[in-house]
């Protein structure tokens, strides 16, 4: 292979695949319904819904159940999608915060984190978990 089609290959991959090797697109179905846990492996919700922005083909944030049982008390968190690394060997997203940060966090029902738009959601978590900011 010479310096060209390595070029190209290496070109090819890094729009295949993230950073941790897995494909750059999924099905919005896929994601819906995965579990959310923390890095001890504790379950901390799943993955509700996605927030796109439409202005700037980005996800804003993944809407995450947390709590309640049977919808019942449960808590809508927006969480960047920079913080979820989807974990094959446990079947679901993987972020680095813990329950109790969790408890301080941005949170509302799934109306109010879409309210004008997302954008006052989408900065105070980006804010929260101090994430990159996308826009």
């Amino acid at each position: 292979m010479n310096a060209s089609n390595l070029n190209a290959a290496t070109i090819e991959m890094q729009y295949d695949t993230t950073p941790s090797g897995h494909t750059a697109a999924i099905r919005a179905k896929k994601v819906l319904g995965t579990s959310v846990q923390n890095t001890a492996g504790e379950k901390l919700g799943s993955i509700e819904d996605i927030v796109l922005d439409k202005r700037s083909n980005n996800i804003m944030f993944a809407v995450c159940g947390f709590g309640g049982f049977l919808g019942m008390g449960e808590k809508y968190h927006p969480i960047p999608w920079a913080s979820l690394t989807y974990d094959e060997s446990r079947s679901a997203y993987v972020v680095n915060f813990s329950a109790e940060q969790l408890k301080s966090a941005p949170a509302d029902t799934v109306e109010e984190l879409t309210k004008d738009n997302g954008t006052a959601y989408r900065d105070r978590a980006h804010t929260y978990y101090k994430t990159p900011k996308y826009w």
